[in-house]
C-alpha cells in the first residue's frame, strides 16, 4: 500500500513539474507577445514604445486620452513628453515619424536649453554630436567682432547647442515614447472634429491609409509651418520675406571656434555655425519670395559669383567645395504673429501658431518656453473635460507668453532689416551703426546678445538698445562737425527705425507684449476640480 501510496505522489510530482514548466512556457510566451505588441518601429529603424496602442479600450488606465496632440516636431515631442511625464495619456500623430531632414532649427540659444533643462529633455542633445555654442561672430567690410554669450552667473553646462535638425527630434520622439501613457502614431490629421463650436479630437489616416476619429478633452496643433489646421484656429497673416539656401561645410574650421557667424553681405545676411564635429551648415539669405533655380546653374553661379567674395577668406575653399558637390537646398523664411480664437478643445502651439524670421536661431526657444508656460497651467488641473471653462482659463496662456515670444519675434524681424543692404543711405548708415554699436562690447553688447540668446528677453530692454543703435548712427553722422545734408540722413535713420520696429511691434500687441498685466485674461484662475 506505502509503495502504491509512493508511485502516486511521483506520478503526482511528476506532473505538478510537468504542469509548471507548461505555464511557465505559455505566460512567458503571452508577455512576449505583448512586449513585442508594446514596441513600434518608425520607417527609419528607430524603436519607439506604442504606450497603450494595443491596450483593451475598457481596461483600466486606457481610453480616451487626455490631450491629442498633432505632430512630433520640435513643440509636439516636448509636449507629449512633459504632459506624459504628469500622468496624462497622450495621444501623438505625426504625419511621418523617420528623422527629419531640414536645414534650419538647428540651433537652439542658452535661453532654449534652460527651457529644455526645465522639461527633463537636456539629455536629448547628448549622443547627436551636438555642438556647444558660445556666442557669435559678426563681419561687415573685411572687419569682424565677436559677441559673447553673457553666460557667467549660469552652471558650466548652460550655452547654445547647434546639431541635426533630425538627431535631435528622434532623441526626443524616443525620450516620449519611453512613457507608457504617451502612444506615438504615423498618420496624417485632416481636419479637427467639431461639435457645437467645440473640437472632439481630430479625423486622421493611419500608415495604412485608413480614415480613424480620435477623440480627447483637449487637441493641441503642432503641426509646423504648413500646418493645414491653424486656419479655424487663428488668423493666419504669413509674410515670406526671404528664403535661406543652405550648405554643408565639410572638415573646415570657423574663424571663431563654437560661434555662430553672421555676415553682413549685400544684399543680406549670411550665416554660418557648426551642427557636427566635421559639419559646417552656411544658409545664404536671399530676398524676395523667388531664389536662382538650382537646376539650371543659376543658384551655383550666384554662389560662387556674388556670395564667395563676401564671406571670410578661410571658407572659400570649402565654400566652393560645398557647392560644387551639388546638395543646394532651399526653403522660404515665413514669420507670422500669433493672432489666436480662443477655441473650446483645442490649442495652437509651435511654428502652426507663430512664427518668426529664423536669423537669430529664437524659434525654439519660443517653443520651448511656450511649453513650460502651458505645462504650468496645466498642472493643478486633474479633469479637462469642462471644454469652455478650460478655454475661458487658457486664455492666459495667450497673454502669459507674449512678453517672451513677441520679444524674440520682433528682434528677429528688427534685426533681418538692419542686417540687410539697402539702396537708402539712411538704413545703411543703421546697419553700421549696429555694427559699430555692438563693437563697443560691455552693456553695448552684452544687452543686445541677452536679448538674442534668450536669456533675457524683456520687451523693454529691446526697444531701449534698438533707439540706443539708432541715436549712436544719428551722432556718428553729425560727429565731429554737422551739416543740414547729414542732419536730414540722421532725422531720416530715426524715422527708418521707427518704421522698423513699431509695425512689428504693432501686429505682435502693444499691451499684451508691454502691459500684459492690464489684460484680464493675465488674473485667469484654475479652475477648482
Amino acid at each position: 500500500m506505502a509503495s502504491v501510496a509512493a508511485e502516486m505522489a511521483e506520478h503526482y510530482l511528476f506532473a505538478a513539474i510537468v504542469a509548471s514548466i507548461l505555464a511557465f512556457l505559455f505566460l512567458a510566451g503571452i508577455r512576449g507577445r505583448k512586449a513585442a505588441r508594446g514596441r513600434k518601429r518608425t520607417d527609419d529603424g528607430a524603436p519607439f514604445a506604442a504606450g497603450k496602442e494595443q491596450c483593451d479600450s475598457d481596461a483600466d488606465g486606457c481610453g480616451v486620452p487626455d490631450v491629442i496632440v498633432v505632430g512630433a516636431g520640435v513643440a509636439g515631442s516636448a509636449l507629449a513628453y512633459t504632459l506624459g511625464k504628469d500622468g496624462r495619456r497622450v495621444h501623438v500623430i505625426e504625419r511621418d515619424l523617420t528623422e527629419p531632414d531640414r536645414i534650419v532649427g538647428e540651433l537652439l540659444q542658452p535661453g532654449g536649453y534652460l527651457k529644455l533643462v526645465e522639461l527633463g529633455l537636456q539629455d536629448c542633445v547628448e549622443e547627436i554630436d551636438a555642438q556647444r555654442v558660445f556666442g557669435y561672430a559678426l563681419f561687415k567690410d573685411g572687419r569682424n567682432t565677436k559677441l559673447a554669450y553673457p553666460l557667467e552667473k549660469f552652471h558650466s553646462d548652460v550655452a547654445g547647442r547647434s546639431f541635426h535638425h533630425g538627431r535631435f527630434i528622434q532623441r526626443m520622439r524616443q525620450k516620449a515614447a519611453t512613457l507608457p501613457n504617451v502612444r506615438l502614431e504615423q498618420g496624417t490629421v485632416t481636419s479637427l472634429l467639431e461639435e457645437n463650436g467645440t473640437i472632439k479630437g481630430v479625423l486622421y489616416k493611419n500608415k495604412a491609409g485608413e480614415e480613424l476619429k480620435a477623440f480627447a478633452p483637449l487637441t493641441i496643433v503642432c503641426d509646423g509651418c504648413f500646418s493645414n489646421l491653424r486656419k479655424s484656429l487663428c488668423s493666419p497673416k504669413v509674410d515670406i520675406p526671404s528664403s535661406f539656401v543652405g550648405l554643408v561645410l565639410e572638415n573646415c574650421e570657423l574663424p571663431f571656434p563654437n560661434h555662430g557667424h553672421v555676415v553682413l553681405a549685400d544684399p543680406s545676411p549670411i550665416l554660418f555655425y557648426p551642427i557636427s564635429s566635421n559639419e559646417v551648415r552656411c544658409l545664404v539669405d536671399v530676398p524676395g519670395q523667388k531664389v536662382p533655380s538650382v537646376a539650371n546653374g543659376e543658384m551655383a553661379s550666384y554662389l560662387k559669383t556674388v556670395v564667395t567674395p563676401q564671406i571670410p577668406a578661410q571658407l572659400h575653399d570649402p565654400f566652393i567645395s560645398a557647392i560644387d558637390k551639388g546638395n543646394i537646398r532651399t526653403i522660404a523664411n515665413r514669420s507670422m504673429p500669433a493672432v489666436p480664437h480662443p477655441t473650446p478643445g483645442a490649442l495652437l502651439m509651435g511654428d502652426a501658431f507663430n512664427m518668426r524670421h529664423p536669423l537669430t536661431g529664437g524659434g525654439m526657444t519660443v517653443a520651448l518656453s511656450d511649453i513650460v508656460l502651458l505645462h504650468n497651467l496645466l498642472k493643478p488641473l486633474r479633469d479637462l473635460h469642462d471644454a469652455s471653462t478650460l478655454c475661458n482659463y487658457l486664455e492666459s496662456f495667450y497673454t502669459l507668453r507674449k512678453p517672451v515670444a513677441s520679444t524674440i519675434n520682433t528682434l528677429a524681424g528688427a534685426l533681418y532689416k538692419v542686417f540687410s543692404a539697402s539702396p537708402d543711405r539712411a538704413r545703411n548708415e543703421m546697419r553700421q551703426a549696429c555694427f559699430d554699436y555692438l563693437s563697443l562690447g560691455g552693456v553695448f553688447s552684452n544687452g543686445p546678445i541677452s536679448l538674442l540668446s534668450g536669456l533675457n528677453p524683456r520687451p523693454l530692454t529691446l526697444v531701449a538698445h534698438f533707439f540706443a543703435v539708432a541715436i549712436y548712427g544719428v551722432g556718428r553722422l553729425l560727429l565731429p562737425f554737422p551739416s543740414p545734408k547729414r542732419m536730414w540722413i540722421g532725422a531720416r535713420l530715426i524715422s527708418g527705425a521707427s518704421g522698423i520696429i513699431f509695425p512689428i511691434i504693432k501686429a505682435e500687441g502693444v499691451r499684451q507684449m508691454f502691459f500684459p498685466a492690464t489684460v484680464p485674461a493675465y488674473y485667469r484662475k484654475p479652475p477648482a476640480n
